[in-house]
């Protein structure tokens, strides 16, 4: 299994919500943590806070993510845990957005977590040590809702690469494991993601609070240090999917049946 005491880890969106909650757990579980975030005030508050090292950072760009390796490797000399959680949910009907929509989307979901592996993994697997990758996706990828296709679209990327990375890392170099979050409702600064969007861009997104309204009080709601514990759950017992709502499952397991019901239409064609 991928131990945490005593490792090194870095976690990106670690100001806040979920990425504040693993970077509590992890520290309070004997890590130490680098928390990455592109808020500058809300990174050194955090970093102040919880006692982890701040390094600010835009996913959205290789060579920011790059000296956040650099840094965290300058200051414990290693880095055995990366947990790219950065991550903007604003939403709009396919139909509303515009190609800088998708590409702002996609530039942090899953670019963000591409230029991550980009970055660390290589020192992972030069490592002598375990090591686990943590990619953030989101309960969407088993239940697509509307409005969300630009977020969807990029949090499905990263379960298909982080399922592959898996898979690779398996046969591979086996002491790096991969675990992919798909949390569902957590309490988060996400609703305010609108605003990290580069200057002069408009579109079809729109922010959503969506802990608001009487659908959102019909769910159970979950804080980050929850999630924090999760995904330490999951590091530690090498899973691949680290789960916020297991009594979710039944949604899961319907749009399963569907996908059944499809494939029992299609008998095989012989030619």
């Amino acid at each position: 299994m991928t131990e945490i005491n005593g490792r090194v880890a870095v976690v990106t969106g670690g100001a806040s919500g979920i990425g504040r909650g693993i970077a509590e757990e992890f520290l309070s579980l004997g890590a130490q943590v680098v928390i990455a975030d592109i808020n500058d005030e809300r990174l050194a508050e955090t970093a102040a806070e919880i006692g982890a090292l701040p390094v600010r950072t835009d996913v959205t760009r290789a060579d920011s993510v790059a000296s956040l390796r650099d840094a965290a490797i300058e200051e414990y000399g290693r880095v055995d845990i990366l947990v790219n959680n950065a991550g903007v949910g604003p939403v709009g009907y396919i139909e509303e957005l515009t190609l800088s929509d998708w590409r702002w989307m996609l530039d942090v979901n899953l670019w963000g977590v591409i230029h991550g592996i980009d970055a660390f993994l290589p020192h992972l697997i030069a490592s002598d040590r375990d090591a686990h990758i943590v990619n953030t996706a989101s309960f969407a990828i088993f239940n697509p809702l509307p409005g969300l296709g630009a977020y969807q679209a990029g949090k499905f990327g990263v379960q298909g690469l982080s399922e592959t990375l898996a898979i690779e890392m398996a046969e591979r170099h086996p002491h790096v494991r991969v675990s992919i979050l798909p949390p569902g409702p957590v309490h988060s600064n996400i609703k305010e993601s609108l605003s990290l969007r580069p200057e002069g861009e408009t579109g079809g997104l729109k922010a959503a609070d969506l802990e608001d309204g009487e659908e959102a009080a019909k769910l159970r709601w979950i804080d980050g240090r929850t999630a924090g514990k999760v995904v330490a759950q999951a590091v530690l017992g090498d899973d691949l999917y680290a789960i916020t709502h297991p009594e979710w499952w039944p949604m899961v397991e319907a749009r399963n049946e569907r996908i059944h019901a499809d494939f029992a239409k299609y008998p095989p064609i012989l030619g």
